[in-house]
């Protein structure tokens, strides 16, 4: 499965922390698009997709939430509750992201722009695109 966890540089004293990503460095593409999901409760489940070509990572900025991952080999799942972190996450792979905390924002950075086409949002396609490679 084409995911993997990244660490960020993080500079923190006494006035807060701030922490930097960098494209072709901590992040390995070159950014897009971002965008963010906040306000999603506990009981909200998003994603249900994946995608042919697209990479992303994404980062739980603030709170925490689930993320199940699947190749259709492996099933993963991983909570995003450190900012100083990133969630890498490659094509071909089937996302849900779930258990949001209150106040939990996800930003998400892709490596390219939006594109239906690129999506396969039905399971049983997902699946069978597998079958194809």
């Amino acid at each position: 499965m084409d995911v993997r966890m990244i660490d960020f540089q993080s500079h923190d004293d006494e006035r807060g922390c701030l922490v930097v990503a960098e494209t072709t460095k901590e992040i390995p593409f070159d950014i897009k698009r971002l965008y963010y999901i906040y306000d999603a409760d506990s009981k909200t489940t998003r994603g249900f997709h994946s995608h042919k070509r697209l990479q992303q990572v994404y980062i739980g900025i603030h709170g925490s939430m689930k993320v199940t991952l699947f190749d259709g080999v492996e099933k993963r799942e991983v909570i995003l509750d450190n900012p100083k972190q990133g969630l890498y996450i490659g094509h071909d792979v089937w996302r849900t992201i779930s258990d949001f905390s209150p106040g939990a924002v996800l930003l998400v950075a892709a490596s390219e722009l939006y594109s239906e086409d690129d999506y396969i949002r039905n399971y049983d396609e997902f699946l069978a695109s597998l079958d194809e490679r």
